[in-house]
């Protein structure tokens, strides 16, 4: 079990993102998602983007050029079948998803720190002015903490499913250890 290591990977915040987008849509196929953010170092998009390899979804890959998903990534993803776009237009491809994954850019995770200064403050922010050409039923994930990646005004919308998303980290989570202890729940 895995919750995390460094900007590789975090498969137990795609499990639970993955229960989320499930009992939000009532499923998974079909849906069309945007990762938006650091996709080069965010841990959780990759762990997100190659499990979505297994459904039949339409992935938008939404960030700075300095900051774009691992080619290695992008690459497999194609191989699988699935259908990506890269772009670094968000208000172009908003009116496209159903479901627009944002994360933030973290300093921690930058091996160089002139890079993190070229990109820091933020590339992107998600605010009603953003969200107005967006899809009525659009929702909004975030792995949380988040720091100005989404304007606070977006949490009074039905957009805002951040805070239901980490709730279901502990059910999740929960049957997790309950497995790993010998299938107890």
């Amino acid at each position: 079990m895995n919750a995390g290591d460094g900007s590789n990977q975090h498969p137990t915040q795609t499990l639970l993102d993955l229960y989320t987008i499930k009992k939000t849509f009532g499923k998974i196929d079909g849906i069309t998602i945007g990762l938006l953010g650091d996709l080069k170092y965010g841990r959780t998009v990759h762990s997100l983007a190659e499990a979505l390899a297994f459904y039949d979804v339409k992935l938008y890959l939404i960030s700075p050029e300095l900051l774009r998903m691992p080619r290695h990534i992008v690459d497999e993803l194609r191989e699988k079948g699935v259908k990506v776009y890269e772009t670094t237009d968000l208000e172009g491809a908003i009116p496209e998803l159903d479901v627009l994954y944002v994360t933030r850019i973290q300093r921690e995770r930058f091996p160089d720190e002139e890079e993190y200064l070229k990109v820091k403050g933020g590339s992107y922010q998600v605010n009603l002015e953003v969200l107005k050409n967006a899809k009525e039923t659009l929702k909004v994930m975030h792995p949380l903490p988040r720091v100005d990646e989404i304007h606070p005004d977006v949490d009074k919308t039905e957009h805002a499913l951040y805070f239901r998303q980490v709730f279901s980290g502990v059910p999740v989570r929960m049957a997790l250890l309950g497995l790993t202890l010998g299938g107890v729940l």
